[in-house]
């Protein structure tokens, strides 16, 4: 395969919307990100992170000495968890404030650059908050400058413009999309990924298929956002298997970091549906659950319900993983089980039953999946009408395994 051809070692420029460094070492471009702040005339930086992998990841052994040696003045803001919630994007924002932050420096996967992207727009609209952000009683058109350093190879946060927070009270996960909260620059850089364990490193990557079968099926997709998605599917085949075998081996890591980012881009312009609109309510239910587990739940009953519709993109793009698909709507069920079943092969075995969803759940969650804001937009660019009665057959789909 010509993958076999490319220096990983040799870091490139991604341009998207931003430029990412991609490639092993690329954290060491922190350097010149820092140095451009600093000609911007900015000095002083909040860091949003989570508790412990900005260090155990190796990122902050390279971030910290670089920014003593551009004199930044820095405060670290270490406490986001899985699924963060806007309390915590205040908390952070409030910090920002107290120091003047002039930027936001977002180190982890998708839940930290993600409250790092609300809190560089709460940076410029000081008397917000998080709520009202992410409720859409305003809509901001700016925000301080956001640097990314992504250590997960699945949600694509780093080169897109979108975030998501739960608001806990109401047990709404909504997302936002805006111009201003693409990444200045981010950093996309394999040998952070290396530490991840089987389970995160199958959850994380799980997410990027979904964002490619959403993207490639909506009523926005395009031949671009096809395309990406096709190599997604290539990459996440290939090198998903071997990453969870040997967890240390960087060219498994670089292509599913590279197969994420495509997948990122591709739903920057595909857009989303069912899987992401479905699952945004489990995890605001149950914070615990892995995002990327709950959308692998999701998945296999969502492939039935848009196959018939959709038989001729999935056939291709899902072809190194279903190979024997002909793209034909009748195939649908088979579609769906096959989905299942290498799911099931790499690890990602567990279905609502298993985080704790039972039939007397499915009205709550139809209601959430209807009603939270944002996710409307989301189900109206699915390819099949999302009606109660779809969403609530696919979560019912959802509890147990097909087969």
């Amino acid at each position: 395969m010509w993958e076999t051809r490319i220096n990983p070692y040799r870091v490139f420029e991604l341009r998207c919307k931003n430029t990412t460094y991609f490639g092993i070492g690329a954290i060491q471009k922190i350097t010149d990100i820092l140095d451009e702040l600093k000609k911007k005339g900015i000095n002083k930086v909040l860091l949003v992170t989570g508790k412990n992998s900005y260090k155990t990841s190796g990122a902050w052994n390279v971030v910290k000495p670089e920014l003593e040696r551009a004199g930044f003045e820095y405060l670290i803001y270490d406490r986001v968890g899985p699924n963060p919630t806007v309390d915590m994007i205040d908390e952070a924002a409030e910090m920002g404030k107290e120091l003047g932050a002039q930027a936001v420096i977002g180190i982890g996967g998708g839940s930290p650059i993600d409250t790092a992207k609300g809190v560089a727009i709460l940076l410029e609209y000081r008397d917000k908050n998080g709520r009202e952000l992410y409720e859409q009683k305003f809509i901001p058109e700016k925000a301080v400058p956001i640097i990314a350093v992504n250590l997960t190879h699945g949600t694509g946060t780093e080169v897109d413009r979108f975030a998501v927070a739960t608001i806990p009270e109401k047990n709404h996960k909504p997302a936002i999309a805006y111009d201003c909260i693409y990444p200045m620059f981010a950093i996309d850089d394999p040998q952070l990924m290396t530490k991840l364990d089987r389970t995160q490193t199958v959850s994380v990557t799980v997410d990027a298929l979904n964002h490619i079968t959403e993207a490639a099926t909506t009523l926005s997709a395009s031949p671009y956002s096809i395309l990406t998605a096709k190599e997604t599917v290539r990459l996440i085949a290939r090198y998903l298997p071997v990453a969870i075998n040997e967890p240390e081996n960087l060219i498994a890591r670089y292509y599913l970091l590279y197969a994420s980012a495509l997948a990122g881009i591709s739903f920057d312009n595909g857009l989303l549906h069912l899987t992401h609109a479905l699952e945004h309510p489990l995890s605001a239910v149950k914070p615990e659950l892995p995002h990327g587990l709950g959308l692998g739940a999701l998945l296999p009953a969502i492939v039935r319900a848009i196959y018939p519709v959709s038989a001729d993109v999935l056939a291709d793009v899902y072809a190194p993983i279903v190979p024997d698909l002909k793209g034909v709507p009748g195939e649908a069920d088979y579609a769906a089980k096959k989905v299942e079943e290498w799911l099931f092969t790499v690890g990602c075995t567990q279905k609502l039953s298993d985080f704790g969803f039972t039939e007397a759940d499915i009205p709550e969650l139809v209601d959430l999946a209807m009603t939270t804001p944002s996710l409307g937009l989301l189900l109206s660019l699915s390819p099949v009408e999302a009606t109660k009665e779809l969403i609530g057959r696919i979560y019912r789909e959802s509890l147990h395994p097909m087969g």
